[in-house]
């Protein structure tokens, strides 16, 4: 390291965050920054320009401006310049000035993203940086919920054979510019290492650069496939709390992203959402976040994205707030005496939530509980409860909640429910595994689970009782046509002359859904996947399949035009649409997807093998 780089260095380390990052971590810094000498009145950046560095200030002074309102603050040594714009959209968010002579320390953006990738306390300190969004905003909506992993990973990424000492990684990564390395046995992935690994397990442990890389690399990869979306990719890595994901198809490496390539892509809405909610400290803070979902749809639709993915988006909020609220009933009542996983059931259990709506939960206790650690989790429930009803999630009227002690219970409990209502499957029986096998884990012991709905599933598929129960079910609520082509119309009431789109469309298809995953002990629980599933299975056939999904994406996606023209125009939006609203060759498309379902259920009625 050059004189130079060691000086700026040492000055950069003065100030926070710097003084948190290690010092292998600085010492592969040094050579991108340099320093910049400004003068009174120069212009640093103006609002609005793609900014290419992070600035932090050494001496003088830098005003900080917003277009025709001048000065709004003023920065000085210590400070930094550009970081809410950075880890925006990259562009500034405000104008920057210097007020006095200035001397500046210049460090690249990529070198930035680097570091945020790489270490989390350097991260943390700059999440204070996220900027307010107007609700309006709909430029970036659909953001990471409309792209691909493919769209957005590195599809080259930089591998070393397993064999290699640390020193040959440490050189790989200087001589790429990069912070991470995919480790190779042959054609098959071994590990990864990155630069927080040769932090933490290198350095800080004393080891020399021959010690084999093996030994400090992660070998249980965590991998995502490259037609999942960003945003699945952005909560894999805040779930376990890694900085790089490697991209596998097919069992081969096929890209690498990492927290860089999401915080370079124009940011969702919805993502700075999900930002603000988990550094929310009380349930109301929450609630001033889920006020913006109705905007969000309505910018989603408006953006052209998917109802799987506007759905899926809008549930993404839904767990956010969950696990945060569960995060900080934990902080007030200090660790769990045993064990817990907390569930969601219903739409948000399924992933199809198009806004608020009550809620529909329950706990799953380890077979060590007692008792008398009820009250902790009765504790725990109602902190949860309160929280989701103050941010418009209400109270489930059939009180469906991990409050009521019925489904707050050790597994063997929830054991015994399963098999007692396929034993004895009558109609209250029916609903609640209906209901039941929707669950999805957000928070907690996964393997509480596990093994439960694989083994439900097995159970409720041998009674063919329960199954005809089911299946009798899934043929309650019928398509809304009519003679001559016509639609059957709510003929009174404050909805007449409408079709109920969500019980009349979409919940006959979730209610063949989840029939199809029981006839082949499917455990996907979100209706597309089911019907994807089921294809694949040979449950229904390739065309039934086929046409059933595309019956499915018309009905949600006209649902989800509807709900949002209904948001523009300022009303509440509703299920409830008048066909007349709709072009004669949307109604024909409409009417063709209501007679497939009919079809389909019709299959499902007479018990054929291979459904369609």
């Amino acid at each position: 390291m050059s004189q130079t780089d060691a000086d700026i260095l040492a000055s950069l380390t003065r100030y926070a965050p710097f003084d948190m990052v290690p010092a292998a971590a600085l010492e592969a810094l040094g050579p991108s920054l340099t320093r910049i000498v400004a003068e009174t009145g120069q212009t640093l950046s103006y609002e609005g320009e793609r900014l290419e560095a992070l600035l932090v200030i050494e001496s003088g002074s830098v005003e900080i401006e917003t277009d025709g309102s001048g000065p709004v603050a003023l920065r000085g040594p210590g400070d930094v310049i550009g970081e809410r714009g950075l880890l925006r959209l990259g562009r500034a968010t405000l104008t920057a000035r210097v007020a006095e002579d200035a001397v500046l320390i210049r460090l690249p953006k990529e070198r930035f993203y680097d570091l945020i990738d790489d270490v989390p306390a350097f991260a943390a300190w700059f999440q204070r940086a996220s900027p307010a969004r107007p609700a309006d905003s709909g430029a970036d909506a659909a953001g990471l919920t409309a792209l691909k992993v493919s769209d957005l990973m590195t599809r080259t990424p930089v591998t070393c054979p397993v064999g290699a000492e640390v020193r040959d990684v440490a050189r790989l990564m200087r001589a790429k510019g990069i912070s991470s390395v995919i480790l190779m046995e042959g054609e098959t992935p071994a590990g990864i290492v990155t630069v927080r690994d040769l932090a933490n397990k290198v350095l800080a442990e004393g080891l020399d650069g021959t010690t084999p890389v093996a030994r400090v690399m992660t070998s249980d990869l965590i991998t995502i496939a490259p037609d999942a979306l960003g945003l699945d990719a952005l909560m894999r890595l805040a779930d376990h709390n890694i900085s790089h994901l490697p991209v596998a198809e097919g069992g081969r490496i096929v890209g690498l992203i990492g927290r860089t390539d999401l915080f370079r892509q124009q940011a969702a809405t919805a993502s700075h959402m999900i930002a603000d909610i988990v550094d929310a400290g009380s349930a109301a803070e929450m609630a001033r976040v889920v006020a913006q979902v109705p905007s969000l749809l309505a910018q989603l639709v408006s953006a052209g994205a998917g109802a799987s993915a506007i759905t899926r988006r809008i549930t993404d909020i839904t767990d956010a707030i969950t696990r945060r609220l569960l995060v900080l009933a934990e902080a007030e009542l200090g660790p769990p005496p045993v064990p817990y996983l907390w569930l969601a059931c219903g739409s948000q259990g399924r992933r199809e939530q198009t806004g608020q709506s009550d809620q529909d939960n329950c706990l799953i206790l380890d077979d060590a509980f007692e008792p008398g650690q009820d009250a902790y989790f009765l504790a725990l429930a109602a902190f949860v409860s309160d929280g989701l009803h103050a941010c418009g999630f209400v109270y489930c009227p059939g009180d469906m909640m991990a409050t009521n002690p019925r489904w707050r219970q050790p597994r063997r409990v929830w054991r015994d429910y399963f098999a007692g209502w396929i034993a004895q499957p009558d109609n209250q029986a029916q609903m609640l595994a209906s209901v039941m096998f929707d669950l999805r884990p957000i928070h907690g012991d996964t393997a509480l689970f596990r093994d439960l709905q694989a083994e439900t599933l097995a159970m409720a598929r041998r009674n063919s009782i329960f199954v005809a129960h089911m299946v009798s079910n899934s043929l309650k609520h019928t398509p809304p046509l009519g003679l001559l082509r016509g639609f059957a119309l709510i003929r009174s009431g404050e909805h007449k002359d409408t079709v109920d789109l969500k019980h009349s469309g979409v919940v006959p298809v979730v209610d063949l859904g989840r029939v199809y995953a029981l006839r082949g002990e499917l455990q996907a629980v979100n209706t597309r996947e089911r019907l994807e599933a089921a294809r694949e299975a040979g449950v229904i056939s390739k065309a039934g399949a086929h046409d059933l999904i595309d019956a499915y994406d018309f009905i949600a996606e006209t649902r989800l035009r509807h709900q949002a023209a209904q948001i523009r125009a300022g009303a509440r939006p509703d299920n409830f649409m008048p066909p007349a609203q709709l072009s004669e060759l949307e109604r024909n498309h409409l009417r063709d997807a209501f007679m497939v379902i009919k079809t389909m259920q019709s299959s499902a009625g007479q018990g054929r093998g291979v459904m369609g």
